[in-house]
């Protein structure tokens, strides 16, 4: 590896990309950390891992390979055997004949390339990939069902992982084989949850197959395979994980909820669990809900100037009824949290009735609804009520009942903040319309509406810079003042840093003030188009243009604009 660094930093060198004395620092520092040149190289801002594999390739005459996209070929493996390829550090890719395709990160390494031709009696085709990105797909191409839990589990120290008991009726049955915390099953649940966590996932998937059960981790909206455990394995994790979350874990053929919560390092992590009969199984899927992810920080959302300078005039009103739409895992309810937090102060009763309870904050009185127990989110509403509230965030309007609550509680000096599903601000309207709501209480109680999106953040690492022709961008949606002031486009590439191209995802809000030309529209019954022309006459950002804006900035691309937005 050290003679490899050293043609590497000649290479980088050459390019004016490092200067010697920076390139030996940086050398040493890769050697006594033990990582990786191209990683330390990645790590401080020399080069991205694309233009290294780029650099590389040009120099060794060899073609490039990402190997992020590649689907894993279990019959090629077969071919190199698991320790010569772990040794070694390459990855076999195709296999035609006698001719086998192998990702390399050294392709300078003459005798390395030598070995392995004996080794597997096969000639040898190299392309060229980065160390990082090999060892991470050796990882998971090598899991087999004899193995694969013992090395998942090798090394894993689960010391800062513990469960907590949040309450509730205890199994009566003796199931130590997976409630001991030395078992390999809690512990390798342990990993998984753990695992997920570090990665900042969203959502845990393990799904049973006829052979096989794979774990998905949802990382920035996009699921991705984490890792592939045994079949043998399924019915244990699936108990282990109904007995953290206080299920029947003997009642197999019905759909059931729960939840649990874990302590990892410093922090509780809650998570919400459901349990989903399938052909194979049980379906698991995990809701990881941390709180310290929550930016509470109102303006640290990222909104357009005119989405935050409405959404905090509807905060700073004494009543009324502020409204976020959007469809599940829009954001709407980061939104609204971060809205109570700025709200609340030690002057203010502010409750929340949700079903469930996502985030836990201090100083605020939160209702979990218990619809078995008779507690629908209107009883609660009706009770919170006679509590004396100031300011009520409902986690959803689901039903007419609800609405009529929520839209009295808002003329009689409330503050309300709920949710509902609807493609944009102007159609909310028209839904509540549609709901049973006469217009002119829908006019009088409303004082905000926010259509709300999530679109995914462009990797800084890898993005690539866009030129459009003039004519792609107006049809786009640009305008020509748009067109006529500088832009930076990008397009995803993809990393081993990144999810295929994106890192991190931020929020997109269409915020409708209604204002009184619109109260009177609305009382009036206009059509939908004409209540919509008129909030953007007032200068409404739609959903589309707030992400054309964000995509000009060079946060995002334009093919997950118009993924996530509807055209104009």
């Amino acid at each position: 590896m050290n003679q490899f660094g050293k043609k590497l930093r000649g290479i980088l060198e050459k390019v004016g990309k490092l200067d010697a004395a920076t390139g030996e620092a940086l050398l040493a520092e890769a050697a006594s950390q033990r990582r990786p040149f191209t990683e330390i190289l990645v790590k401080k801002g020399v080069a991205t891992e694309q233009e290294l594999i780029a650099l590389i390739s040009k120099a060794a005459n060899i073609p490039p390979i990402d190997l992020g996209k590649l689907t894993v070929n279990k019959e090629v493996i077969e071919a190199v055997p698991r320790d010569v390829a772990k040794d070694y550090g390459i990855f076999p890719i195709d296999r035609i004949g006698n001719i086998i395709t192998v990702a390399i990160a050294n392709p300078f390494d003459i005798l390395k390339l030598d070995d392995i031709r004996i080794i597997t009696g096969c000639q040898l085709r190299p392309v060229v990939s980065t160390a990082e990105e090999i060892e991470r797909i050796l990882g998971r191409a090598y899991q087999t069902d004899k193995d694969s839990v013992g090395d998942i589990l090798q090394s894993f120290d689960d010391g800062d992982l513990e469960l907590k008991d949040t309450g509730g009726d205890e199994e009566s049955t003796d199931m130590s084989a997976i409630n001991d915390e030395e078992s390999p099953v809690v512990k390798l649940v342990n990993k998984i949850i753990l695992d997920a966590c570090n990665a900042g996932a969203s959502d845990i998937h393990i799904e049973p197959f006829e052979k096989r059960v794979i774990v998905r981790y949802r990382k920035d909206g996009a699921l991705s395979e984490a890792m592939e455990l045994p079949k043998r394995m399924q019915n244990n994790i699936t108990s282990r994980i109904k007995i953290m979350a206080k299920m029947d874990i003997a009642e197999k053929r019905k759909p059931q909820d729960g939840k649990c919560q874990m302590r990892i390092g410093n922090k509780a992590i809650d998570f919400r669990i459901s349990v989903l009969p399938v052909v194979w199984g049980e379906k698991t899927v995990m809701r990881i809900l941390d709180s310290s992810n929550l930016a509470l920080d109102i303006k640290s959302l990222g909104f357009e100037e005119r989405s935050m300078e409405d959404y905090l005039w509807a905060c700073a009103q004494p009543y009324g009824m502020i409204l976020v739409t959007g469809p599940t895992g829009s954001g709407k309810s980061t939104t609204l949290y971060s809205a109570v937090r700025h709200i609340a102060s030690p002057d203010i009763n502010l409750v929340t009735v949700e079903d469930p309870v996502e985030y836990t904050i201090e100083g605020i009185n939160q209702v979990p609804v218990n619809p078995k127990g008779g507690l629908t989110f209107a009883a609660a509403l009706r009770s919170i009520l006679r509590q004396d509230p100031d300011v009520v965030l409902l986690g959803e309007i689901r039903d007419q009942e609800t609405l009529e609550i929520a839209v009295k509680a808002a003329l009689t000096g409330h503050l309300v903040l709920s949710t509902l599903h609807t493609n944009d601000a102007p159609s909310t309207i028209t839904r509540m319309v549609d709901m049973g709501m006469d217009p002119f209480m829908v006019a009088s109680s409303t004082l905000l509406i926010a259509a709300q999106r999530l679109g995914r953040k462009l990797c800084p690492h890898c993005k690539k810079k866009l030129d459009l022709p003039k004519d792609v961008l107006v049809r786009l949606g640009y305008t020509e003042k748009d067109i006529s002031q500088p832009m930076e486009l990008y397009g995803p590439v993809g990393c081993s840093r990144c999810t295929g191209g994106y890192k991190g995802r931020f929020a997109i809000l269409e915020t409708m003030r209604m204002t009184e030309p619109i109260r009177r529209m609305v009382v009036e019954r206009a059509h939908l188009a004409d209540i919509k022309k008129q909030a953007l006459s007032e200068g409404m950002l739609t959903l589309r243009r707030c992400g054309l804006l964000n995509a000009g900035r060079g946060r995002t691309s334009l093919e997950e604009v118009e993924s996530v937005t509807m055209a104009d």
